[in-house]
């Protein structure tokens, strides 16, 4: 295992590694349906788009992060219960 110290690119090598895969696959498959080629096509798609969805969530991520945690910033409500009227 690695030290704690490089999480800050293990998480989003790991995670764009898993959004392009899926990506990629969706995409690819849509637009050119699933035959013989699709793998290499599927594979020529992952090398394009990896390096690029890699940078934007290694240089965006905190700040994505930063901006949720201030859109997600209240409590939810709670119920009032007729137990709490007495």
């Amino acid at each position: 295992m690695l030290p704690k110290k490089y999480l800050p690119f293990v998480a989003p090598f790991m995670m764009s590694i898993l959004m392009v895969f899926i990506m990629t696959a969706v995409i690819t498959a849509f637009n050119t349906g699933i035959d013989q080629g699709f793998p290499s096509r599927w594979g020529q798609a992952f090398v394009v788009a990896w390096p690029i969805a890699f940078s934007i969530i290694f240089i965006m991520g905190k700040r994505v992060q930063a901006l949720a945690a201030k859109i997600c910033n209240k409590e939810p409500m709670q119920k009032i219960t007729a137990t709490e009227d007495i």
